[in-house]
């Protein structure tokens, strides 16, 4: 079984195909994995431009499918299912993926499938049916969303837990922009805290934690972007100050990522922790989170974290969303694409 899956719930133009095989469990062979980034575009605004994104996904569109079909070596005729986000983003976004898959569907007479966007993430790191998984907590934390969401099996998901105010992401972008270390703020902010490990700093620095002692499952970052910005009046921002607050910032939102998830996984008896979304990628995230399951209290638990490239959004992993979509609803892959629209406040 072959799937065209279409991304472009944001920033990110993602088409990839997706070879399906395995009776019994999927077993899923990326093909192709075109994205275009607009890094590029959204940087001087230090942040998303709707508007611009729409643009720049209808630019890109076209030439990220010619590319994907070359690269799996395949022809429209080969593919068997057709799955789009639908939700939830940026609606202009949003709008140009699904009006374009709607197309191919037409055009083509493919059966399409709409897939959420966050189911998507979490397919990324379990591309499995192992019931030994489950209970599963996940963990979707990037530029637009922090959840934790309890998963029973594939499709059957509870939101236990979601940011207020700003994602982990979100506040990672604006602390950079404060700290004017440009776009986006994930990857610079991360550069920037391994130097406070490599030299001694002259700042100490101590952030808060927002929420971490209370008793619920939900996130707010605002107050830590607010801390720093209070921190810069009083310090200044000496470029010899930046590492160290770099570090504390991170230090921070992963202190809150990973005490929540592993409260939650201890109240919901889960089997497995799975961390997923663009933050899912950095380094000390991911290494706190092994470190901390190595402990007594948490050697039970499985840790499962996408490869890099399926941390960010992309086609690979909407593909693979829809191929779990068809199978619990297989009526939708009949259903005509005048049915497929998108809705950018969709729920798990």
């Amino acid at each position: 079984m072959l799937i065209l899956g279409i991304e472009t719930s944001c920033d990110d133009t993602g088409i990839a195909v997706v070879r399906v095989s395995g009776k019994q469990k999927p077993i899923f062979e990326i093909l192709s994995n075109v994205v275009s980034s607009q890094i590029e575009t959204h940087a001087p605004f230090g942040g998303v431009v709707p508007n611009l994104a729409a643009r720049e996904h209808l630019k890109n569109i076209a030439p990220c499918l010619k590319t994907a079909i070359n690269e799996a070596d395949i022809a429209p005729k080969d593919i068997d299912l057709i799955a789009v986000t639908v939700g939830p983003g940026l609606i202009p976004s949003l709008l140009i993926g699904v009006n374009f898959a709607r197309a191919l569907a037409y055009a083509w007479e493919k059966p399409i499938i709409g897939v959420n966007h966050l189911e998507g993430h979490i397919v990324a790191a379990l591309s499995s049916e192992n019931s030994k998984l489950f209970p599963a907590i996940a963990l979707v934390v990037s530029g637009g969303h922090t959840q934790l969401v309890l998963v029973k099996k594939i499709g059957d998901y509870k939101i236990i837990g979601e940011t207020r105010d700003d994602a982990a992401g979100e506040c990672f972008d604006k602390v950079a922009k404060l700290l004017g270390l440009g776009y986006p703020g994930g990857p610079v902010i991360a550069t920037q805290a391994a130097k406070s490990k490599i030299k001694s700093q002259k700042l100490k620095v101590n952030l808060p934690r927002p929420m971490i002692n209370q008793k619920n499952y939900d996130f707010s970052f605002s107050g830590l972007k607010t801390a720093v910005l209070y921190l810069l009046r009083d310090v200044g921002r000496s470029t010899s100050n930046i590492p160290a607050l770099c570090a504390e910032v991170q230090q921070a939102i992963i202190d809150v990522l990973i005490d929540k998830t592993l409260r939650a996984a201890r109240e919901y008896k889960a089997k497995t922790i799975i961390l997923s979304g663009g933050v899912a990628a950095n380094e000390e995230l991911r290494k706190q989170f092994e470190s901390k399951l190595q402990t007594t209290n948490y050697k039970l638990l499985k840790f499962l974290v996408p490869t890099k490239n399926l941390c960010t959004d992309n086609g690979a992993m909407i593909a693979m969303a829809g191929y779990f979509g068809a199978k619990r609803h297989p009526a939708q892959r009949d259903n005509s694409w005048k049915n497929i629209k998108a809705n950018a406040n969709l729920r798990l």
